[in-house]
């Protein structure tokens, strides 16, 4: 994936990494474990993330970090890839206002919807509009849940965030949270929220089809980039997941799709560039 000559400044960053934060439970297997379970809650609801960051530990206080763009390799990439998403949503989506930072931190730190932490895996909190994510998550999506290293696999995981950023702005996701709230039992609110995680995977193909437009081609997708994103997105689905973690499947509890879904969502959004594909995912 080519970046490096993108443009500076337009993801919004808030680095707050040494700030502190709590600890991060377990280790070992102990951390696999809890990834496992913060991809199955995170990006669902504001409520959900809330409680199970209080499960994790810390209450912690409001913490402002570093705005702009930070001087290390990967909070480069994470400012000129985010701006790099932002330019192909104000693009494709009528009145688009960027989230209000993407957050980088270690261990833990405080959000609008909760105290969050690393071992929750990256997401969006909707109450602050904004995006968080331990950097160091990317390293382990790698070493333990066989994902891809390659930066556009690390893209993805961005752009699938901004995706629900973007769900927030069109009312999808107010309105699955009524569909999830109106459902007859938990297995017909996780296949609601199954439909919100497909098109957030969806959007993040939209966003890389759009990527070298958008910059006269200094971020752009190039071959076999596609391929490593596909790789990740098998690696997250969540029959994976729940192998990985020594239970069996159960697609009654299944919250963001299985890796075929995964997959197919983020190649049609790419081979289509065109939101409107990711429509149907979402229909309530």
């Amino acid at each position: 994936m080519r970046w490096q000559g993108g443009q500076r400044g337009g993801g919004n960053v808030e680095d707050r990494r040494g700030l502190g934060g709590g600890a991060v439970a377990g280790g070992g297997i102990g951390v696999v474990v809890l990834s496992l379970i913060g991809y199955f809650v995170f990006g669902i609801d504001p409520s959900t993330t809330q409680q199970v960051a209080s499960q994790f530990g810390g209450a912690g206080s409001a913490q402002e970090g570093t705005l702009g763009t930070p001087e290390d390799q990967a909070g480069q990439f994470v400012d000129i890839v985010g701006g790099n998403i932002n330019q192909v949503w104000a693009s494709k989506l009528d009145g688009y206002t960027p989230p209000e930072n993407i957050v980088i931190y270690t261990q833990g730190t405080q959000t609008g919807c909760g105290y969050g932490q690393s071992a929750m895996g990256p997401f969006y909190c909707p109450a602050d509009r904004q995006v968080f994510l331990d950097l160091s998550f990317w390293e382990e999506m790698e070493t333990q849940l066989g994902a891809s290293g390659a930066d556009f696999a690390r893209a993805y995981v961005l752009a699938h965030e901004i995706g629900h950023h973007v769900q927030t702005l069109t009312g999808a996701s107010q309105r699955v949270q009524q569909a999830q709230a109106r459902a007859s039992g938990e297995a017909e609110a996780n296949q609601y929220s199954v439909g919100l995680e497909l098109q957030a995977d969806c959007y993040a193909g939209v966003w890389a089809a759009n990527a070298a437009s958008v910059s006269n081609g200094e971020v752009a997708v190039e071959q076999g980039d596609l391929e490593e994103g596909a790789k990740t997105a098998a690696a997250i689905g969540d029959d994976t997941l729940q192998r990985r973690s020594g239970g069996q499947v159960n697609p009654d509890g299944f919250t963001h799709g299985t890796s075929a879904q995964r997959v197919e969502a983020l190649r049609r959004g790419y081979q289509s560039g065109d939101p409107a594909s990711c429509d149907g995912y979402t229909d309530v």
